[in-house]
């Protein structure tokens, strides 16, 4: 193996941004759904998305720059995370287009919308899984802000659970998220395999 060092202390600032998205993948994606104060909603996807914690349970996404979904989130202080099946990737991109804040992305691209149990904000009807959260906090990081939401309410289509699980739990298969790579590249629902975790006491590795 040859590497190339790439220092970015050393490098255009611009430098940073493509190594980070073409490298940390897969990355699901957080399509979120907010109301204005004004009462217009607004849709955009976001590819920094992942869970903060699960006692509480809470979600994060990042806003690259203070775009329309920051703005709702801390003037109404909820937001639903949609997932993205394969199905609606197209859609999911063309509401990243930079509409201007007064019109609905929902309208735009013709989905059709869904009350949310607990919160202002509505779901996408044809998203599998719908995440209704309440803000926690958002934190600046540089020219970035990193916005967590504690889940209040899981909307899951039923078809897409698993049958033979004790608690609620969707089937990767199932639900088939795409997900973002680098550059304009999305990437499909990958094959899976299982690795059990091994207890110290029984990995003899070593020994």
């Amino acid at each position: 193996m040859s590497r190339r060092e790439i220092v970015l202390a050393e490098e255009d600032p611009r430098t940073g941004y493509p190594l980070l998205t073409a490298t940390v993948v897969p990355r699901p994606i957080a399509w979120v759904s907010t109301v204005a104060a004004d009462g217009v909603v607004n849709l955009a996807p976001h590819s920094f998305f992942s869970v903060s914690s699960a006692r509480p349970p809470i979600v994060q996404f990042t806003s690259v720059g203070a775009k329309d979904s920051l703005r709702n989130v801390r003037e109404t202080g909820e937001f639903v995370v949609n997932l993205v099946s394969e199905e609606l990737a197209v859609a999911a991109n063309a509401t990243s287009t930079d509409f201007p804040a007064e019109l609905d992305e929902f309208e735009q691209v013709g989905l059709v919308k869904e009350s949310s149990r607990l919160v202002r904000p509505p779901r996408v009807a044809a998203s599998p899984v719908a995440i209704e959260c309440r803000l926690h906090q958002v934190i600046e990081v540089g020219d970035c802000f990193v916005v967590m939401g504690e889940v209040l309410c899981f909307a899951i289509d039923e078809e897409v659970l698993d049958p033979d699980a004790k608690r609620p739990h969707p089937a990767y298969e199932r639900l088939r998220p795409v997900s973002r790579l680098g550059r304009d590249e999305w990437g499909r629902p990958a094959d899976t395999f299982e690795l059990k975790r091994i207890p110290f006491s029984d990995d003899d590795s070593g020994r």
